[in-house]
């Protein structure tokens, strides 16, 4: 593809076109999983009512925190350093999440009957979620692009993982240490599974987060590897299989204001609690290996950022300056510093995303 093309060229859509067609093809994907599953669409324990469900409240919710964010001037600080067409959105709220994540969760305990797993990793997505929320808060209060140190933030998403780590080892099987892998394979960790859970928890968390810089862009590609991680567990554990519907249907009905122009940002409050939920979800299940795949794009990203540091780093001369491998990181202000527009940005990664799901959906029939 063309990294030359011109926000005229190519995919011509706008913010509501795309959000429309991702709406439209995850209610209709649900509506197949169910029936492929031979699941009432309008029952509970479905893919496609919670889904519906949170996204209708979701949005109708953002209704009326989004003008009280404005309120509360709690405008976004742009960097000077990022891509210039982003200055225009200094101003937008940020803190989204603490509206869309809150009715996703609250909506998967009701339709779930409150069911132990789904608490405990909705207490861990909203435990990301408040470390979100206290690094948006120290980024309003100081007016800079810096919240809280990443060494608290590092401090604070590891203290959550023991805890849903602790929580696993004294509520699960012990052959939850058992990697999962494709084809009926299964790798023994033993003590190893512990410390490899918390770092899941850790990076996919920091992962969701990096992707969140584009209007729609983390909304959309949680909301689709949520959909299809809850379709992958949907015979082995429906009630996980109801909040990732729920999550998911939240994530949309927030791009209802997130899109292209977004009148607000989900801020690490959302980013961070939604890598939580994913990582939470895969370590219960045990589909890490479905969830590194889902989460390519997440990865992409993050590794985006790990190969500019390193190139800097190891490029830097006496004047204590380094070359960039990248024109700016993550990967999608590259992309656009080399002159896509953001709906093209979005819409390509959606339809990885899309690629993504679908792939480990076929994997999982052998």
């Amino acid at each position: 593809m063309d990294a030359k093309l011109s926000p005229d060229q190519g995919l011509n859509i706008s913010g509501i076109g795309l959000v429309s067609v991702l709406g439209v093809g995850l209610s209709v994907a649900a509506l197949v999983l169910d029936g492929m599953a031979n699941r009432l669409p309008w029952a509970n324990t479905s893919l496609t009512l919670p889904f519906l469900l949170c996204a209708v409240i979701s949005a109708a919710v953002g209704f009326f925190v989004v003008p009280m964010l404005q309120a509360l001037k709690t405008g976004q600080i742009i960097r000077e350093d990022g891509p210039q067409a982003h200055l225009k959105k200094a101003g937008t709220p940020t803190m989204g999440g603490i509206f869309f994540v809150p009715a996703g969760v609250i909506a998967a305990c009701i339709l779930a009957n409150f069911n132990t797993n789904v608490l405990a990793v909705s207490g861990l997505t909203l435990g990301y979620g408040l470390i979100g929320w206290l690094d948006d808060w120290q980024i309003l209060r100081r007016k800079s692009n810096k919240g809280i140190s990443p060494r608290m933030k590092l401090a604070l998403q590891i203290g959550f993982a023991v805890l849903f780590c602790l929580w696993l080892l004294f509520n699960q099987p012990a052959n939850i240490t058992n990697l999962a892998l494709p084809f009926g394979f299964s790798l023994p960790l033993g003590l190893l599974f512990w410390p490899l859970a918390g770092f899941v928890l850790v990076a996919e968390s920091n992962a969701t987060n990096l992707t969140d810089g584009i209007d729609g862009l983390a909304a959309g590609t949680v909301a689709i590897a949520l959909l299809a991680l809850g379709a992958l567990i949907g015979s082995t554990s429906p009630e996980l299989m109801i909040f990732c519907a729920a999550l998911s249907g939240a994530c949309l009905g927030f791009l209802a204001h997130n899109r292209n122009p977004a009148c607000v940002f989900m801020g690490d409050t959302g980013s961070l609690a939604l890598g939580g939920a994913l990582a939470a979800v895969g370590l219960l299940t045990n589909t890490l290996v479905t969830l590194f795949i889902l989460s390519g794009i997440f990865f992409v990203e993050t590794l985006s950022v790990m190969a500019q540091v390193s190139y800097y780093k190891a490029t830097k001369g006496p004047d204590g300056k380094g070359k960039r491998l990248l024109k700016m990181a993550p990967l999608h202000h590259h992309l656009e510093l080399s002159g896509w527009s953001e709906l093209q940005v979005v819409a390509v990664f959606y339809i990885i995303s899309a690629i993504l799901a679908v792939m480990c959906l076929a994997i999982s029939k052998f």
